[in-house]
């Protein structure tokens, strides 16, 4: 037997915990430096308008420049916490109407921008984003901030009045940080021009729009007077590299410190392989659903939709990527992640879970007059994950006669595109934080877009189920609403206005020396998040 003296064993001992703690201690207070560069997969930024932000670019970009008056909990979304609020709203009842007070923290102040100083947020500035997040001239989601009164209540106090009282679990979200949420500054708007503002945007958080190079990076440096205090890194590039082995050589050569991974099956396995190199995998789980025009021949036709549908497999869909990221799903509100949701069983039973049966589909495209098929003019992102849905969709398609003419777009505007331009068929994954922002923003007819009241995203024209999605968002018996939404989402499937397909979580690779600086399980923004606790540790 060889024998290993005390005083080997006790250093190989410091050295195991040497990197131990090099890789598992997070960055102390006051340990600042370096700039993050962050490599994500499409060529271009969309909207710097927060109120805009749809692809995972412009999520990243507002969720590290805004605030809203809730946030998320970085990294352990959906759960949430006060942000620019001192605390959580709290309602009473007025004749009949619900009254939510808002208290905001004192000292938060705006960046400096090129037309205005760093200057305090107020009420006046909550006013006038809620205002704006209820315009659909300036805002994606102006669906779900109508029917909101809001009184200034001093500086630094404000109410909110709702005419039909909704729960909080309903309320909360709409004043996080996320889509119509976000608080921008009313002097930089009004002194700039809405214009400039978009070009310039001017935040509370913790970091500061720099410098946009369109086709390369966009430069954002720490915002030091944040009021969370000041950022552990100087800035983050967003460096735009669609391709991943660009991606992958950064990564492996210290040219790039974090990138978006890929879903495509081995991917993660060979990067494990990089003693360098972390991956991390997180929710939430975006549900891509195929969603059927329903007012566009020919799929006007339920007979055309439900021959689509049975020419599909979801297997197929799922073979595209690795089995870490991925899994069916049988309803528009996942089952798996939120109550309300329809699972495989229920689905069957109901006789709406639609499994591949090509003579089936053949059939109905016969007995719909056309029996030779057609084609479809449709398009899609030049993201990997949309790409694979499409192609997925016309390998599949095509064995029932129906041709799928594809154009790929850059991201940002295939966003653009669906929305001003209804295409037949629209594939769309997304995660929404409850079952009635599914159901609302997708399937109620105020949310059609182009003629809905409140257009958004309801790409199927679909208008069947209004008064069960009103109905169940003013209850307030949880069993009696996920009733309703069950209800809701059995005719949205026998109607065929939508095909939900698979849900696919979040992959990022980093290198060892990054440290988000919380826990990463799920976040709204759809990565990482970078706050002023992230570092690059030494």
């Amino acid at each position: 037997m060889i024998k290993t003296s005390p005083w080997r064993l006790g250093l190989f001992s410091l050295c195991l915990f040497i990197i131990f703690f090099y890789f598992n201690t997070p960055c102390k207070a006051g340990q600042a430096g370096g700039t993050l560069r962050f490599g994500v997969h499409v060529s271009a930024m969309g909207n710097l308008d927060p109120h805009f932000a749809a692809g995972s670019q412009d999520r990243a970009f507002a969720d590290m420049v805004f605030n809203g008056l809730l946030r998320y909990i970085p990294g352990n979304a959906p759960q949430i916490e006060p942000d620019l609020a001192l605390t959580m709203p709290k309602f009473r009842m007025e004749r009949g109407k619900q009254i939510w007070t808002i208290n905001l923290r004192k000292g938060v102040f705006f960046h400096p921008g090129p037309d205005t100083p760093a200057h305090e947020l107020t009420a006046d500035d909550v006013i006038f984003s809620l205002k704006k997040s209820a315009d659909k001239k300036f805002c994606a989601y102006a669906g779900g901030y109508t029917g909101m009164a809001v009184n200034k209540q001093g500086n630094y106090g404000l109410e909110i009045i709702l005419e039909k009282p909704i729960s909080s679990i309903l309320f909360f979200p709409k004043l996080t940080n996320y889509g119509g949420g976000f608080i921008i500054s009313k002097q930089a708007v009004e002194t700039m021009g809405y214009e400039k503002f978009k070009a310039h945007p001017i935040g509370t958080g913790p970091f500061a729009f720099k410098e946009l190079l369109p086709g390369s990076k966009l430069s954002l440096t720490a915002n030091r007077q944040y009021f969370r205090g000041a950022p552990k890194l100087t800035g983050i590039e967003i460096l735009f590299i669609p391709e991943i082995k660009d991606r992958e050589t950064g990564l492996r050569e210290g040219r790039l410190d974090v990138i978006t991974g890929s879903a495509k099956k081995g991917w993660i396995e060979a990067m494990e392989k990089e003693n360098s190199i972390k991956i991390d995998t997180h929710g939430v789980g975006e549900v891509g659903t195929i969603h059927f025009n329903t007012r566009m021949k020919p799929l006007d036709d339920v007979r055309v939709r439900r021959a689509i549908v049975h020419a599909l497999s979801r297997d197929a869909f799922l073979n595209t990527t690795s089995p870490r990221l991925s899994g069916p799903v049988f309803s528009p509100v996942p089952a798996r992640f939120l109550p309300g949701g329809l699972s495989e069983k229920e689905t069957k039973t109901l006789k709406i879970a639609f499994h591949q049966d090509l003579d089936k589909a053949k059939q109905l495209l016969n007995e719909a007059g056309y029996p030779q098929g057609f084609s479809l003019d449709i398009i899609t992102s030049e993201k990997r994950v949309y790409k694979n849905y499409y192609f997925v969709m016309k390998e599949q398609l095509a064995k029932i006669g129906i041709t799928c003419n594809l154009t790929i777009e850059t991201h940002s505007n295939m966003h653009k595109k669906i929305r001003q331009d209804p295409k037949p068929i629209t594939i769309y994954p997304a995660w929404r934080p409850n079952a009635d922002a599914y159901l609302t923003r997708f399937f109620h007819s105020d949310s059609i877009i182009v003629s809905g009241s409140r257009p958004d995203t309801n790409f199927s024209h679909y208008d069947k189920i209004d008064k069960l999605i009103e109905a169940a968002r003013l209850t307030i018996d949880p069993d009696a609403q996920v009733n309703l939404w069950v209800q809701a989402q059995i005719r949205i499937l026998d109607d065929v206005a939508a095909y939900p397909v698979m849900f696919t979580r979040q992959c990022y690779a980093r290198r060892k020396h990054v440290d988000y600086g919380h826990s990463l399980v799920s976040t709204m923004a759809l990565y990482p998040q970078f706050t002023e606790n992230t570092c690059l540790k030494p």
